[in-house]
């Protein structure tokens, strides 16, 4: 199963994951999101200054308005992509 970093304030969707067989890591710093095939992320820190650094060759999905049935579907289908 694919790895996904989750942001912490995401633990409805950590615990869905889980559930779903997905190896979760918690998104505490940017460091975590190395060698995570994905991230969820809550879309709250949006970034204001268009600046970012890539910390992870992963497909990021921003879960603002998504439920975590959702947020597993989106995953379900891009995880098809890589394998």
């Amino acid at each position: 199963m694919a790895r996904v970093g989750v942001e912490q304030a995401l633990s409805n969707i950590s615990e869905a994951l889980r559930q779903k067989g997905y190896d979760v890591v918690e998104l505490r710093q940017e460091s975590d999101a190395q060698g995570c095939d994905f991230c969820v992320i809550s879309g709250m820190d949006s970034n204001v200054m268009g600046m970012q650094d890539v910390v992870t060759q992963g497909s990021v999905i921003e879960a603002n308005g998504l439920s975590a049935d959702e947020v597993i579907r989106q995953l379900d289908q891009k995880s098809g992509q890589i394998q």
